[in-house]
């Protein structure tokens, strides 16, 4: 592994290590085909991989992240728009004072150097979104973090998402709080909540399912990581340590995904169309019981309505409620994003432009 001594995010081109002849061949050759627009890394083994070498913990983990850097030069190079790295588990949290420290102050280094990387990064186009409980970590932290999705918010080339105090429960389980709280304060009504609301309710809800999961260290389990979202996604656990993957890493979780997709392409289009028909039978009969106790409340022993017209208003008028309530859901949370901000940065910014983590 050849990276630079300070751990570029983005390493200039001089800097990179060159494919082989071989390499670029597969890299075209496997482009053929399907290529994930989204792949998710559960990057393991960095403290097995200090273990082996015999380097403190700290050591392990800085490796992990040059590997990261490496990896998303590998995964520009296949055109992958999309890539999800699981940074820190708020599980990690229970591991030694030492060792969260060290961790905290790796996040601190590596997203002050992204901010002194600024044209490198604008130059790639990456934009960077920071997913999880933030408000879990050190408010310095917390403020790098913030300044580093400013900056790179309008970018469109390339995204990444590094999930950062973060497990798929706490998601989950902030998204059901969120959705009876606008219940709560009639934003909402409870027939309104429905699957596809939660998923817009999720850190990720701005962001396709990832199409690949991949999972370094011989571990085959999701370590509460995207849960919901990788339901449809094809899963690779690789048994190397993170700091020991290589392309050739990547170019086999690639072929695995090709030799999958047929099927998990067609599984995906099923539940969209069966979420779809879901929807619309609840909708039809929040309608009729609509009309039902209208007219009971009347006394009428017949409507004048149309059903098909009366359950076309009644889904216009959920379909209100929810863009409200998600409107006003990302306001909350772009606000919080702003208050981390320095005064210099701290201005109108579109709700849209900052992905919400709180």
């Amino acid at each position: 592994m050849t990276t630079t001594v300070d751990s570029e995010w983005f390493p200039e081109e001089k800097y990179r290590v060159q494919k082989t002849w071989l390499q670029s061949f597969c890299t075209r050759v496997l482009k053929t085909g399907p290529v994930p627009k989204h792949i998710a890394f559960i990057m393991d083994g960095n403290r097995r991989f200090a273990k082996k070498e015999s380097v403190e913990k700290a050591e392990g983990h800085r490796r992990g992240f040059d590997k990261m850097a490496e990896m998303l030069q590998w995964c520009l190079d296949f055109d992958i728009k999309e890539v999800t790295v699981y940074a820190f588990s708020t599980e990690n949290f229970k591991r030694s004072k030492e060792e969260v420290d060290g961790l905290m102050e790796l996040a601190r280094q590596k997203f002050a150097r992204l901010l002194q990387e600024k044209e490198q990064l604008m130059k790639h186009g990456v934009c960077i979104r920071v997913l999880g409980d933030l408000h879990l970590l050190p408010r310095d932290v917390q403020e790098v973090v913030a300044e580093a999705m400013y900056f790179s918010r309008n970018n469109t080339n390339a995204i990444l998402n590094v999930c950062l105090a973060y497990t798929s429960r706490n998601e989950i389980t902030n998204a059901m709080k969120e959705m009876a709280i606008g219940v709560d304060e009639g934003l909402l009504r409870p027939s309104d909540v429905s699957e596809e609301l939660l998923e817009k309710c999720l850190y990720t809800s701005h962001s396709p399912d990832p199409d690949l999961l991949l999972r370094t260290s011989g571990e085959v389990r999701l370590s509460d990581f995207l849960l919901w979202q990788s339901n449809y996604s094809v899963l690779s656990f690789i048994e190397v340590l993170w700091p020991e993957f290589t392309t050739w890493h990547l170019y086999s979780a690639i072929l695995h995904y090709q030799s999958n997709y047929a099927s998990i392409a067609a599984a995906r289009e099923a539940n969209k169309h069966e979420q779809a028909e879901r929807q619309q039978r609840s909708d039809l009969t929040c309608a009729v019981r609509e009309m039902e106790t209208r007219r009971e409340q009347s006394h009428e022993t017949s409507s004048s309505v149309n059903v098909q017209t009366h359950v076309q208003k009644y889904t216009q008028e959920r379909q209100a409620r929810v863009t409200k309530f998600l409107a006003h859901l990302e306001g909350k949370r772009a606000e919080y994003i702003t208050s981390l901000l320095p005064e210099t940065s701290n201005r109108e910014i579109p709700i849209a432009k900052l992905i919400p983590t709180c």
